[in-house]
């Protein structure tokens, strides 16, 4: 019964999403809410974001997902959870040392090295709660339960107890007021190759979105890579000042803005003559400018295979659109 379901868990996974299944008003809908989160995101970016989206992270969290068979949308809810956890711990322990300063009391100093002690400490712990929680978002086939999650910590030589495991995920879920279900960039790839197949995109959607998903799992594990290249090439300068790089922190967090690169890097890499079509597609449907989606896939291609083909390409095809800032 194991080995069957094992196998029915391997052939959902291989078959990715079903394109072409929903209807174009509902998809028109979608669109309109996500660019809408998306901004909202963008409009309320704390002052640390991206700060535990550094790779070692990912990919521990990547790598502990394929050990438990998640699929790939847990992989990037759990990446998002936990950021957006550490970061409201960090700025909450902020705040008590602040008020403890203010009020006067003794040793502000050591109360927040042992606060930050406690949160390093715990982290590991907290990463793999971020995991359970996103595992049970899917609607599908895997949770991880308590018992595989303590095994786990026990081999890293971790004594935590279930009640300890299940404190740590009631506290994610507290600091975060239960709002765990939040769009990731993979949700804005499969819902803008939706839109690409009701627009008539040459490419094919289903090795597009497998390709899609090779390149997002690269982006994210050389995120500050691809984005300090990015931002050199939209300031035409290799050393950014303090100032344009906190300008630029709105385009690392842009979910629109990275998943219209890596469908435009994806398109390039299976087939560069359809590429421009697929260009002028994702600018049609997200306004975002054939110039920025050029330089995004340049970035991130750079990484892979340090080409610069797409740039060539694009000139020589007569389609650079005129230059405009990718932050604002």
């Amino acid at each position: 019964m194991a080995a069957e379901a094992a196998r029915a868990a391997g052939r959902f996974r291989a078959a990715g999403p079903a394109f072409g299944a929903v209807a174009a008003e509902v998809i028109e809908e979608t669109l309109i809410r996500l660019a809408a989160e998306n901004e909202r995101h963008l409009g309320a970016l704390p002052r640390r974001a991206g700060r535990f989206k550094e790779a070692p992270v990912v990919e521990f969290v990547f790598l502990l997902s394929e050990e438990w068979h998640l699929d790939q949308s847990a992989r990037y809810q759990a990446v998002e959870i936990l950021e957006r956890f550490m970061i409201k711990q960090v700025e909450q322990t902020l705040k008590c040392c602040r008020e403890a300063g203010k009020s006067g009391e003794r040793g502000r100093g050591k109360g927040w090295s042992s606060r930050r002690d406690a949160i390093c400490e715990t982290f590991v712990l907290r990463l793999v709660s971020c995991i359970q929680l996103a595992s049970k978002l899917s609607l599908h086939y895997k949770i991880v339960n308590s018992d595989t999650a303590l095994k786990f910590l026990q081999s890293l030589k971790y004594s935590y107890t279930k009640q300890e495991l299940l404190e740590s995920e009631l506290a994610i879920l507290k600091a975060l007021h239960f709002q765990i279900n939040v769009s990731t960039p993979l949700t804005y790839v499969e819902l803008l190759l939706e839109v690409l197949g009701h627009n008539g995109c040459l490419l094919p959607a289903k090795p597009l979105h497998e390709m899609c998903m090779h390149v997002l799992d690269f982006s994210y594990l050389t995120r500050d890579a691809i984005y300090d290249t990015l931002l050199k090439i939209a300031i035409e300068n290799s050393t950014p000042s303090q100032l344009q790089v906190a300008k630029f922190l709105a385009v690392k967090e842009d979910f629109m803005l990275l998943a219209v690169g890596i469908i435009s890097t994806s398109a390039f890499i299976l087939n560069p003559k359809h590429w421009n079509q697929v260009v002028e597609h994702l600018n049609c449907i997200t306004g975002i400018t054939s110039q920025s989606i050029l330089e995004f896939s340049y970035a991130v291609l750079t990484h892979i295979i340090g080409s610069t083909t797409p740039k060539q390409h694009c000139g020589n095809s007569g389609t650079g659109a005129q230059r405009t800032e990718l932050y604002r």
